[in-house]
């Protein structure tokens, strides 16, 4: 099996490293040309996973024809809000067969599309030739071949089985699930909770707070889930409940390191200018807040994060305005 990854950022390169150690072909499209030839050459990526070999194996390349010829797996993994343009010019290249399978999490500005409707809608495919991997996979962690598991999730159980196959090595162990909307949702708002858990942290407050804003962060996924037809099941798995803990714990969070940056009296502004990475919240938490109000969920966490990413709170008001706000039963 061939597999053409799209994109050679930290998650893209680490879930290449998985592909082939799980016996897959794999060609990694980037976008810099140095950049690739560096990965090919070197067997590193600096830019994003510096220190970590990469199999001899992975090739990486500036061209995306040659990355999607002949693939049979085609794995998005650019940042979520340039989905949309990138794979608008790739949609000539793709493989009439080839299954495309997102590993973005986030909610698409504009439009509060999930990322695999965005597909759908840009490459004109029908829903069971789109699958998404997500759960408790921080980059750096996968790259070194720790042990993780994850999700395969499709509308189509053996297309969902086929990328399980892909993917299942000795360290990295994937279920599948049919569940899309509940994978990509914990996916997408638990980057939000994350920044809100480090703005906690950067605070100086300590894990009696964190832990009640990640408890109070998978209330709010739960109930956007189900409202748009998600498993709340899959909300209390590795989809929801790892990732969340895996992203509002780990000092390798990007959404975390972010939070923690604004919590120590930086702007949005000077931490997006000290750092390559994307902190995916930052940008999601505006088109889920918007969802969330146009189903009717009540999401104060994402609402107050958007207000703190906005510049209209710092984030000291912001957690103090969840934890001021009228008590109720833990039950709504």
């Amino acid at each position: 099996m061939r597999a053409a990854v799209l994109g050679a950022g930290s998650w893209g390169t680490a879930f290449s490293v998985v592909l082939i150690d799980a016996g897959t072909d794999v060609r990694l499209w980037g976008r810099r040309e140095e950049l690739c030839r560096t990965i090919t050459a070197r067997r590193e990526n600096p830019d994003y996973l510096p220190g970590i070999t990469l199999p001899e194996s992975l090739v990486s390349t500036p061209d995306p024809g040659f990355a999607l010829d002949g693939a049979d797996l085609v794995v998005l993994a650019v940042p979520s809000q340039t989905l949309r343009d990138n794979l608008s010019a790739w949609v000539p290249l793709l493989p009439r067969d080839a299954v495309l399978v997102s590993l973005m999490k986030g909610v698409e500005l504009g439009s509060a599309k999930r990322m695999s409707e965005v597909i759908r809608e840009v490459a004109g495919v029908e829903e069971d030739r789109v699958a998404v991997v997500t759960g408790p996979n921080l980059a750096g962690e996968i790259a070194r071949r720790q042990p993780a598991a994850s999700v395969v999730a499709s509308t189509d159980e053996s297309v969902a089985e086929q990328m399980q196959k892909a993917c299942h090595g000795p360290y990295f162990r994937p279920y599948t699930n049919r569940d899309v909307v509940g994978c990509e949702l914990g996916g997408a708002v638990k980057n939000v909770i994350a920044l809100a858990v480090g703005m906690a942290a950067g605070l100086g407050f300590g894990d009696n707070s964190r832990a009640s804003v990640i408890t109070r962060g998978l209330a709010e996924t739960a109930r956007l889930g189900v409202a748009l037809g998600a498993d709340p099941f899959t909300i209390a798995g590795l989809a929801g409940l790892g990732d969340l803990v895996a992203t509002c714990s780990s000092p390798l969070s990007r959404n975390r390191r972010f939070g923690e940056r604004l919590g120590q009296g930086m702007s949005v502004a000077e931490v997006l200018a000290s750092t390559r990475q994307v902190a995916e919240g930052v940008r999601s938490c505006e088109p889920i807040f918007a969802l969330a109000q146009r189903v009717g969920v009540d999401m104060p966490i994402v609402e107050y994060v958007v207000h703190a990413v906005r510049g209209e709170m710092t984030a000291e008001e912001m957690l103090r305005s969840i934890v001021t706000r009228a008590a109720k039963s833990e039950r709504l």
